[in-house]
């Protein structure tokens, strides 16, 4: 079964890693990069995806790492 999809999102002037419906964040970083790799091992690990959030909140991009329901037509 897949795990949370984490959350890359601003957070108290740096970023951090979310997982979905959490309250606390999982890690904090200086830079968004950062946080994006750290989201990218918890997601690898636990089969889930990637939010990543633009310093509005609002969704920029995503990245799926577990069994994809829809995946590209090639």
């Amino acid at each position: 079964m897949a795990g949370k999809n984490q959350h890359v999102v601003p957070h108290d002037n740096a970023w951090a890693v979310r997982g979905a419906g959490n309250q606390r964040v999982t890690s904090t970083h200086s830079t968004q990069a950062d946080a994006e790799r750290a989201a990218r091992e918890i997601a690898i690990n636990q089969k889930s995806e990637v939010v990543i959030h633009r310093p509005n909140g609002e969704i920029r991009d995503g990245n799926s790492y577990g069994n994809d329901p829809y995946p590209p037509k090639g």
